[in-house]
């Protein structure tokens, strides 16, 4: 009798784990889920990024195209920030389209001092979530300025050619990036919406190899030909996105009416991208081909003529991003480093 009590206490013990254990899905996400948890958790990250963007500028926008590359394969669950295993011989990094991403030291970092205040409790998909919306607001100016849920858990998946599968391509038609998105749930002004992330970071000239040679009509000669130059310099360099970035001499022999929009500070997210792209100084097809599309177009023009409004609605628009989830069924966890997987799963 007593061990039959026993069994049962066991099995109605097993049964409540289970019941409560984390899920993989975003439907358990909520603002301030580490308030009793890991007390102060965002502004450990939020000081760490400051610090980091005022070492090195560039790790903003690199974390703002981390959070995309991420959540848009898997969901938000971290995978893109894996290495090479056994368990993963060709992970997300290798991709293509992934060429180029970068702060994976940042968020490490950012990871070993949050383990050190609370062990095995952060993840490091969250860690992302909140360092790229933090790098926003910085980059912003305080613009865009959007309160992320958390509670998402480190995925244990990662593979290349999944996240070539499932990124848009910069060489993508209009049609094939409204579908590519509506896979994720994203309307057409989303797609716009967020394709203003290009007002900011860098590129490989391999991304936008077509735009080289692309006719007036989708391209300004001039900036055509300032691209053809710099991507002459050696090997698939990188370029900025945003011709504002450029350095002053190139700009001014190349585009000389463009000098007084030249920034001395580079890299500020505002509106800009749709200005851009407006008069063809746009280096992705894919941004490009937003002008072919009747409602795309009517976006651009929108957004372009009402920063306010764009700023909140790439705010919502990221929130949106961030509640992307796991594939169901999926199991995660909380890694020990975000680069290994090396936790229990749930």
């Amino acid at each position: 009798m007593k061990l039959s009590v026993v069994l049962l206490c066991a099995l109605v013990t097993i049964q409540a784990a289970l019941l409560t254990a984390p899920s993989a899905e975003a439907s358990g996400l909520k603002l301030g889920y580490y308030n009793k948890k890991c007390r102060g958790v965002e502004n450990v990250v939020k000081g760490h990024i400051i610090r980091a963007i005022k070492k090195n500028p560039r790790v903003g926008p690199a974390l703002v195209r981390l959070v995309f590359h991420d959540c848009f394969v898997r969901g938000c669950d971290g995978s893109v920030l894996l290495d090479k295993s056994a368990q993963n011989p060709h992970p997300e990094k290798e991709a293509q389209a992934n060429i180029g991403l970068a702060a994976f030291d940042i968020l490490e970092m950012i990871k070993a001092d949050i383990e050190k205040r609370c062990p095995d409790v952060v993840s490091c998909s969250d860690i992302l979530v909140y360092a790229a919306r933090d790098a926003t607001k910085i980059l912003s100016k305080g613009h865009i300025n959007y309160d992320v849920p958390a509670g998402r858990l480190d995925g244990l998946v990662s593979s290349a050619d999944e996240a070539q599968a499932e990124l848009p391509d910069s060489t993508f038609t209009a049609q094939q990036l409204i579908e590519n998105f509506a896979r994720k749930n994203f309307d057409v002004e989303e797609l716009v919406i967020l394709s203003g992330a290009h007002s900011i970071g860098k590129a490989h000239c391999s991304s936008f190899n077509g735009r080289l040679t692309a006719p007036a009509d989708q391209i300004t000669p001039a900036y055509r030909n300032l691209l053809n130059y710099k991507c002459g310099q050696s090997a698939n360099p990188l370029v900025v996105n945003n011709v504002r970035d450029e350095d002053y001499n190139t700009v001014a022999t190349f585009m000389p009416g463009f000098k007084s929009r030249v920034r001395k500070i580079r890299d500020l997210f505002d509106n800009s991208y749709y200005h851009n792209n407006l008069a063809r100084i746009v280096s992705f097809n894919s941004d490009w081909v937003l002008m072919t599309h009747k409602e795309a177009r009517g976006h651009v023009h929108e957004y372009a003529d009402n920063a306010t409004l764009w700023n909140d609605d790439f705010g919502e628009s990221m929130i949106k991003l961030s509640k992307l989830s796991m594939p169901a069924g999926s199991k995660g966890g909380i890694r020990k480093k975000c680069s290994i997987v090396s936790h229990p799963l749930h």
